[in-house]
């Protein structure tokens, strides 16, 4: 199971993370989100488990739970909406600003 843990300390790890989630079961990725320009953390990460029921456990038990003087938002993740677009950016397709 995919989980989402929101309002993660700017300061912490992925390693952190696991030692965290490991409590409850097996952890088979951590991933910490982090600005593509900066490279500083959005505050934000996924971590997956590889048991359904650990990893709900894991969920009931440290959503709202403090970690790292920061109160974690821990529930299953979504799956990424498709919002239909193609991959060429919130701009389209066009090619209104190609030179001839």
């Amino acid at each position: 199971m995919n989980i989402y843990v929101g309002n993660v300390n700017y300061q912490a790890t992925e390693e952190m993370l696991r030692n965290l989630f490991e409590q409850y079961g097996e952890v088979t990725s951590v991933k910490i989100i982090t600005d593509k320009v900066s490279g500083r953390s959005k505050g934000f990460a996924f971590v997956e488990m590889a048991n359904d029921d650990e990893a709900k456990e894991a969920i009931e038990n440290l959503n709202g739970k403090e970690f790292s003087s920061r109160e974690l938002t821990v529930n299953e993740a979504r799956p990424k909406e498709s919002n239909g677009n193609s991959s060429r950016g919130k701009f389209g397709g066009g090619n209104k600003f190609r030179s001839r």
